[in-house]
C-alpha cells in the first residue's frame, strides 16, 4: 500500500513543473492488496462478455447406422449399413469415432454468464486501484515506467481537453509513458489457435490507462488511436481494465478531478462511500506488514518465553533393530552369538575356498608341466623315427648302387 501523504499535480505541458495544488492521497490507496478476491471476481465477470454458441444439433448423427449386436467379435458401437464402399461397416454416432458427434454437444442454453456480489466487485476494484500506486507491482506486470516522474501520476485537468492524437503522443513522451506504448507496439503477434479467424487475429500487451472525470471530455478521441492506451471515466472504473488478466499493477494516469473523486467513490476508513451506498473500505488484515519487526519488537519479546536450549525432543531415540545391531541384541541376546557363528563360518569357508583355489592352481600347473614334458617326448621320438627312416633310405640306396655296379 502507498503511504505518501500528499500527491503532486503535474503540469500537462512540462513534466518537470509541479502545480501549486497538492491532493491528499485517497484512502483507497491504503486498501489491502487481495489477489484472491481480484482473481475470483475477474474470472467471473470476464465470462459476461461471452456470446452463446453451439454445434449443429444433428452434427455427427446423420448416418444410417445400427449396431451389429454381440457374437461377431466387434464392438457394439453402431455401424454404417450397406456394402461395397469403405464407409460401410465403419462406426458412427459415438464421440470416439470418425465423423461422430462430440461428447456433450454445446447448447446455446448453457450458463454463459456469472453473477458476482456487488461488495466483492467493489473490494476487488479498490484493491486494484491500490495496486496501481505500488511501483514493484507495476514493474512486475511489465510496464515501462523508469522515466515516469511519479507513481501515482496525477496531471492537470487540461489533459481532458486534448483532441488531437499528436498532442496525446507528445504528452506521453513528455511524461516518459511512451516507452510503455512502444512496448505495446513491439509486442504485437499473431494469435495462436483458431481465434485468429474470429476477428481477433493479433494479440498485444496493455499500455497506460487514462482515468478522467468530465463526462464530456474530448481526450477519448485523442487517445483512441494510440496502441495499448485505454481511457475510462473514474465513475466507471472497471476491474477488467484496472487488472487485466487478474494481474494487479496497471499503469494509470489520473487527471486531478478524477484523483480527487476517489474518496467520494470508495470512501475512507472514517466515512462510508458517498456514491456507493453503504460501502466501507476493506480493512487490512495487519496494519504493519513487517512481521519480523513485530516479532522482534520489545512489546512482543517481553511476553515471549525464552527459547529452550539443549532440550532433546525424545528421552530415548528409537532405533531400528533391523539396522542397528545393539538394538537387536537387546531384543534378541542370541543374535550376537549368531553373528559370531556366522563370522566364524564365513572365515572357515574363506580359508576352505582359498585352499581349494590353491589346489586347483597346483593341479593346473602340474597338468601344464606334464603336458609340456609329454610334448617334448613326442617331438623327440618323432625326430628319432624320422632320422632312423632317413638312415634306412640311405642304406638301401647304397646297397642298390653297389648291386648295379658289376652289371655295367
Amino acid at each position: 500500500m502507498t503511504s505518501v501523504p500528499l500527491i503532486s499535480v503535474f503540469n500537462v505541458d512540462d513534466s518537470l513543473k509541479v502545480t501549486d495544488k497538492h491532493i491528499p492521497l485517497p484512502a483507497v490507496f491504503s486498501a489491502p492488496i487481495r489477489p484472491d478476491i481480484v482473481h475470483f471476481v475477474h474470472s467471473n465477470i470476464a465470462k459476461n462478455r461471452r456470446q452463446a454458441h453451439a454445434v449443429h444439433p444433428q452434427a455427427g448423427m446423420q448416418h444410417s447406422a445400427e449396431s451389429w449386436g454381440t457374437g461377431r467379435a466387434v464392438a457394439r458401437i453402431p455401424r454404417v449399413a450397406g456394402s461395397g464402399t469403405h464407409r460401410s461397416g465403419q462406426a458412427a454416432f459415438g464421440n470416439m469415432v470418425r465423423k461422430g458427434r462430440m461428447f456433450a454437444p454445446i447448447k446455446v442454453w448453457r450458463r454463459w454468464h456469472r453473477r458476482v456480489n456487488i461488495k466483492q466487485k467493489r473490494h476487488a476494484a479498490a484493491s486494484a486501484v491500490a495496486a496501481t500506486g505500488i511501483v514493484p507491482l507495476l514493474l512486475a506486470r511489465g510496464h515501462r515506467i523508469s522515466q515516469v516522474p511519479n507513481i501515482p501520476l496525477v496531471v492537470e485537468d487540461r489533459l481532458e481537453s486534448y483532441e488531437k492524437t499528436k498532442d496525446a503522443v507528445a504528452f506521453l513522451k513528455r511524461f516518459g509513458a511512451f516507452e510503455d506504448v512502444q512496448k505495446v507496439i513491439s509486442s504485437k503477434v499473431i494469435r495462436a489457435g483458431v481465434g485468429k479467424a474470429r476477428n481477433k487475429k493479433y494479440r498485444v500487451r496493455k499500455g497506460p490507462l487514462i482515468v478522467y472525470f468530465n463526462e464530456n471530455a474530448k481526450l477519448t478521441q485523442a487517445f483512441r488511436n494510440v496502441p495499448g492506451v485505454e481511457v475510462v471515466n473514474v465513475n466507471r472504473l472497471n476491474l477488467l481494465q484496472l487488472a487485466p488478466g487478474s494481474q494487479l499493477g496497471r499503469f494509470v494516469i489520473w487527471t486531478q478531478s478524477a484523483f480527487a473523486q476517489l474518496d467520494k467513490l470508495f470512501g475512507t476508513y472514517r466515512y462510508t462511500s458517498v456514491l456507493k451506498d453503504g460501502y466501507q473500505l476493506l480493512r487490512p488484515l495487519v496494519s504493519n506488514a513487517d512481521i519480523a519487526k513485530i516479532i522482534n519488537s520489545n512489546e512482543v519479546q517481553e511476553k515471549v518465553r525464552q527459547a529452550k536450549v539443549h532440550q532433546s525432543r525424545h528421552d530415548v531415540q528409537k532405533k531400528n533393530p533391523l539396522k542397528n545391531s545393539k538394538a537387536l541384541d537387546v531384543l534378541n541376546p542370541a543374535a550376537k552369538l549368531a553373528r559370531a557363528a556366522a563370522r566364524a563360518e564365513n572365515e572357515k569357508n574363506r580359508k576352505t575356498q582359498k585352499k581349494i583355489k590353491k589346489d586347483k592352481a597346483l593341479k593346473k600347473a602340474s597338468r601344464k608341466h606334464f603336458g609340456t614334458i609329454q610334448k617334448n617326448l613326442n617331438d623327440a621320438s618323432t625326430r628319432a623315427i624320422e632320422e632312423e627312416k632317413d638312415i634306412k633310405v640311405k642304406y638301401f640306396q647304397v646297397q642298390r648302387s653297389a648291386a648295379d655296379a658289376p652289371e655295367k
